[in-house]
């Protein structure tokens, strides 16, 4: 279990401030878009590829979808475990934005002509098992969980902001965007878990060191295959 959990693709969002969440889905219209993902389609998918470091961004698109993907595996895996639980409603805020993160990147898939990873079957059971492990040691394991995934993925989503930004800030752009307020969402994660006691579960050293390793795998694999 633990070797499968250690490559969960967890690739999601500077450690920011908390910023709470509102409302009971956990929405607040996040997006620098509309949420329908119009925006993405003012022009057509040839025009979207047309000079674009094609090489680059394919492997940018499809480490964040396989990172989503499993991030909506491990929030399913703990509400599994935890969903009745006095953390519930807050796990379940937290899923809600990485629905949003996951359809953003099913739809940057398409624009872009993208395939997924082929490890994503892998990424569906390891991401449940994770989560749902994770969370039989309790509320504070499952923080624990969040904490470590999110500051490894804060790092991943500005290392391709800074990639973006080497190749061409203004061709980018609107990728740019879209990572920002997935990273600013995960950074909001990492935070929401420091202040449910994250620290205080079990070896928490050894679970946050164990966590970031398989993320930097899970990275490492989704980028390329």
């Amino acid at each position: 279990m633990a070797a499968a959990a250690a490559l969960v693709p967890v690739l999601r969002c500077s450690l920011g401030r908390h910023r709470a969440l509102s409302g009971p889905a956990g929405r607040r219209g996040r997006w620098p878009f509309p949420a329908d993902g119009a925006s993405l389609r003012p022009c057509s998918t040839r025009a979207a590829l047309d000079g674009i470091n094609k090489a680059v961004i394919d492997r940018i698109i499809r480490v964040d979808h396989a990172g989503e993907y499993g991030a909506n595996r491990i929030y399913a895996g703990q509400m599994a475990v935890l969903g009745r639980s006095a953390a519930g409603p807050l796990i379940q805020q937290m899923w809600n934005q990485e629905k949003d993160h996951l359809k953003k990147f099913n739809e940057l898939m398409i624009t872009y002509r993208v395939r997924p990873t082929v490890l994503l079957p892998f990424w569906n059971v390891a991401g449940f098992i994770l989560g749902a492990g994770s969370s039989l040691l309790g509320k504070k394991g499952a923080m624990a969980c969040t904490v470590a995934v999110e500051e490894s993925i804060s790092d991943h989503y500005n290392n391709q902001i800074r990639t973006l930004m080497e190749e061409d800030p203004e061709k980018y752009k609107e990728l740019m965007q879209i990572i920002k307020q997935c990273r600013d969402d995960e950074l909001e994660h990492h935070d929401i878990g420091l202040e449910h006691d994250a620290e205080r579960a079990p070896a928490y050293s050894v679970l946050k060191t164990v966590i970031q390793l398989g993320c930097k795998a899970a990275i490492y694999l989704s980028e390329r295959i």
